[in-house]
This record gives C-alpha cells, structure tokens and sequence, in this order.
C-alpha cells in the first residue's frame, strides 16, 4: 500500500495537524515557505498528490481515488483528525476527501475551485509538454525553448520547469506522470465532486484576478458545504499562495484560530 510523500514542519506540536495539498503539475516544494511559517504554529504536511512530485505513480486519478490517498496517509501517521487545504486539482481532492470521510476533518480549506465540472482548459499545456523529448533535450534552457513555443506566460513555464529532475539514466525528466494525467485529464477535472455535504467549517479562498470561482458558483458551493465562507484575495491570480503570500496566509491563519 503506497503512501503520498510529504514534508512535515512543526512535527513537535501537539495542535491539530494541517495537511496542504499542491494543484495540477504542482509539488510540496510549491508551499514551502507557507509550510515553514504555519509549522510555527501546528504540525503542517506538505503532500505530493499521486502522479506528482514524488509520490507513487498510478494509472488512476479519480477524485476518490485522490481522497482514498489522503485518508490512508492519516493513517499510516496515526492522524484521527486534520485541518485540510487543497488548491485547484488539490481543492478537488481535499473536497472529495470531506464528502466522503467527514469525521477525518477539522476545518477544510479551498483554494481558487468551486466543487462544479471545468471544461478542459489545460490542453496547449499538456502538448507543450508532450512535445518535450527528452532523448534531444539535454538542458532546462532547451526544455523552455520547447515550451517557449507553445506557452505565453514566462510563470507558468517556470513553474512546470520546477519539475524537472535528473534521472537514473542521467536524462532530464519530469517529476509528474504526464501520461496518466493527459489520459485522465477528463476524470478530474471536467468531472464534478461527487455530490455530498459536508457540515464542517470551510473557507473558499478565491483569486481576485481569477475566474475559477464566479459569484454565481456560490448556491452549488453552499449547497454541498453550506458553512462555506468565501474570501477573496487582492492582487492575486489562481496562485493565489504565490502571488500574494502575506494576504493568503493571514485568511488561513484567521480561519484556523492561529492569530
């Protein structure tokens, strides 16, 4: 039975633990200095969703798939209840996770996705990297040029580039399985979770400059997580952590009591 990898900060502490989980083509490392500011306060866990990072790869990726992983990861480290925060791919995970296994969760954070059906909008990302060969790219000013050609924001290349690595063959390669997640792309993220409610405390924390989350996706999120609050964040786009960390950070800690 494999189990998600993570990065756990204030280990020591006696608080309810917090287990953050990244978005799609994202790892733990994304959220270090949010890990490392929040570990000062409660034990946090940065976790690797599978087919990212350096998790077990799999051929499957269904939200409950995603939320069977995080409820084996309490497990394995004796967690009976969690504080929980998802962003985007992450968000539908941790959502599924609460709907299913509502005893797990403390509070529940989710960060820049509404629990609705997304059309595919990834595509020009995921032929970027597929073009990628990796038997004729032998640097990450090569695999960039590559990726140049297809994708407009310089962010968002170099946050796909954060995934590269040197493997055993001491050929470059991703991090993430791209073969599972092009396949499946469908499965997670043009499919709704799964309906439920989940009575818990929530916050849905929305990017300003985002449209994952409308005004008018607030009565289905209500519907499902009706102790949903929903804040936005200035000056931030979907990364919301990223583009506006002391923002973000404050709304987590107000809402886990931590200030």
């Amino acid at each position: 039975m494999e189990i998600l990898n993570s990065k756990i900060f204030g280990e020591g502490s006696t608080a309810t633990p917090f287990l953050v989980f990244h978005g799609l083509f994202g790892m733990l490392d994304n959220w270090g200095s949010f890990g490392k500011d929040l570990g000062e306060y409660l034990p946090v866990h940065l976790i690797d969703l599978r087919n990212h990072g350096r998790s077990f790869h799999s051929d499957d990726m269904s939200h409950d798939d995603l939320a069977d992983d995080i409820a084996r990861y309490m497990e394995h480290y004796g967690i009976k209840k969690a504080h929980v925060l998802g962003h985007s791919l992450g968000g539908k995970a941790v959502m599924q996770f609460a709907l299913k296994y509502p005893e797990k969760v403390e509070k529940l954070i989710v960060v820049d996705i509404s629990p609705k059906a997304y059309p595919p909008h990834h595509q020009g990302i995921i032929k970027a990297l597929e073009t990628v060969d990796f038997n004729t790219v032998g640097s990450r000013n090569e695999v960039e040029a590559v990726l140049n050609q297809y994708i407009p924001e310089k962010s968002t290349i170099q946050f796909l580039t954060k995934n590269l690595y040197w493997d055993d063959h001491k050929k470059l390669n991703w991090r993430f399985n791209l073969k599972p997640l092009s396949e499946k792309y469908n499965e997670f993220v043009s499919n709704a979770v799964k309906f439920g409610v989940f009575e818990g405390e929530t916050l849905f924390i929305a990017g300003e400059k985002s449209n994952y989350i409308l005004p008018q996706d607030e009565y289905g999120i209500k519907q499902q997580f009706p102790k949903a609050k929903i804040v936005t964040v200035k000056n931030a786009g979907h990364w919301v952590q990223a583009e506006n960390p002391v923002d973000f950070a404050i709304v987590v800690k107000q809402f886990l009591g931590l200030n």
